[in-house]
């Protein structure tokens, strides 16, 4: 067979390998990287290079490679914009984990969410109690958002501003 065709049919099958996977896994794991996770994703990444190329670590090897995992993507998000319910399959949806200041065990349970870590995104968001929370929503991203019961929007991120000490009367 064409050494160039296959390291494109080992990319594809690379790279559905690993949809697959972190579809199993769960959104979670997406924006939660801890060390281990930065680690683990080191080491997919160094043995399914391999995989991938075979034999052929050639400069253009790797391109092909890497072409074919770009072109993967790109025609993915396409199929996925384009059609809502491959988009369903391939995505998960938004999970609901506080509403009103209640918090939805079940849905916390299986999504292996701790309290520490729902508290710490509420603290990124500026909120201390449980019943401040108007809505807590895992994002199909991982990444978990924080509406506050409060009228007055707060700002959730915020910069420190450098306070520059006046030195002798120069401004």
């Amino acid at each position: 067979m064409n050494e160039y065709l296959d390291i494109i049919l080992r990319s594809i099958t690379v790279y559905f390998f690993m949809v697959i996977a972190l579809r199993l896994f769960g959104k979670k794991e997406l924006s939660q990287l801890n060390t281990a996770d930065v680690i683990l994703i080191l080491l997919i990444s160094n043995s399914v290079q391999n995989a991938m190329v075979g034999n052929d670590t050639s400069l253009l090897g790797g391109l092909a490679a890497a072409t074919v995992l770009f072109s993967i993507n790109f025609i993915l998000k396409k199929l996925m914009f384009k059609y809502p319910k491959f988009s369903d399959f391939m995505q998960e949806k938004p999970e609901i984990l506080i509403h009103n200041g209640n918090l939805d065990f079940k849905t916390l349970s299986k999504l292996n969410i701790t309290s520490d870590e729902l508290k710490e995104a509420m603290r990124e968001h500026g909120i201390e109690y449980f019943k401040d929370v108007k809505l807590a929503m895992l994002e199909i991203d991982g990444n978990i958002s924080i509406i506050s019961g409060d009228t007055n929007l707060k700002q959730t991120h915020y910069k420190r501003r450098r306070i520059h000490k006046n030195l002798g009367g120069i401004n």
